[in-house]
């Protein structure tokens, strides 16, 4: 009779903290989901409408909207297809040689292993405006002013990527299998390409989706060095389009790109959402 009545409170206790749990996630879910749709209801008004305020009913102005800013002087298709070379590259090659650093770090004893690896992670208290001048005067002497070049390869030295990595290796993966993979006769690179990175695909995926985003918001970096309209990528184009002259200025239009924008995204995400959950749970925790 005691351990029932000692149980119910106990179930009770469990019910009430789920209940509060499942509470806080759709608040914070509605939180996060709001904004995407305060901006696709922008998207579908005029700029007329916007000027007299919120409204969270659709327009019917989607339409019109995409056809200005499809007429309109700003380059919207080649912003799309620069802002995906851009962010693709930079996600493909970031996450994969922060991985092959990580896994040297990890794999091999060497003489300043320690040393080299505080350095990598000095240098992420480094902001990127403090060296932005001296990088735009080494690009404009190598000729590279107008080019793709500058803005993906600096992209592979990415210390948060890398330390992310180093600490999901120390949580999953074995130094024993890759003796296993030597012992059998496997070289180096072999061994790297065909267990560590297979290992390794929830945490790169996660990294994958972080590095895109953050190399497909980027707007600092890209305006310094890319200055023909048919170079240009997306923000840029948006900033653009909000720096109109009062004639010319749409806000329905901005609503409209910036919608149009973030699709890419979204489907990046969609594509690698399976595998944030455990590449995030496994990422944090050491063994």
């Amino acid at each position: 009779m005691n351990m029932t009545d000692n149980s119910k409170p106990e179930k009770n206790s469990v019910h009430g903290r789920r209940a509060v749990a499942y509470i806080v996630l759709i608040l914070l879910s509605f939180l996060c989901l709001v904004w995407f749709y305060i901006l696709f209801i922008n998207a579908t008004r005029s700029n007329s409408e916007l000027s007299r305020g919120f409204s969270a009913v659709p327009s019917s102005h989607l339409f019109e909207n995409w056809y200005n800013l499809m007429h309109s002087t700003q380059p919207v298709w080649s912003g799309m297809r620069n802002s995906v070379i851009i962010a693709g590259c930079s996600a493909l090659l970031c996450t994969y040689f922060s991985t092959m650093t990580a896994y040297a770090i990890h794999a091999y004893n060497f003489k300043g292993k320690k040393a080299i690896f505080t350095f990598i992670l000095a240098i992420m208290t480094i902001p990127t405006q403090v060296t932005a001048l001296g990088f735009i005067n080494l690009v404009n002497k190598m000729g590279l002013m107008d080019n793709f070049v500058p803005l993906i390869i600096p992209s592979i030295a990415a210390p948060a990527v890398f330390f992310y990595l180093k600490q999901y290796m120390d949580s999953n993966l074995s130094l024993s299998l890759i003796e296993a993979a030597r012992i059998d006769g496997a070289s180096e690179f072999m061994t790297f390409n065909r267990i560590v990175l297979p290992l390794m695909k929830p945490a790169i995926a996660v990294q994958a989706i972080f590095t895109f985003v953050s190399s497909w918001n980027n707007y600092f970096t890209p305006a310094l060095i890319l200055h023909k309209d048919t170079m240009k990528t997306l923000p840029i184009l948006i900033a653009q389009l909000r720096s109109a002259d009062f004639l010319k200025f749409d806000m329905g239009q901005v609503y409209m790109m910036i919608s149009f924008s973030i699709f890419p995204v979204i489907l990046v995400y969609l594509f690698l959402s399976k595998n944030i959950v455990g590449g995030v749970a496994a990422g944090g925790v050491k063994e």
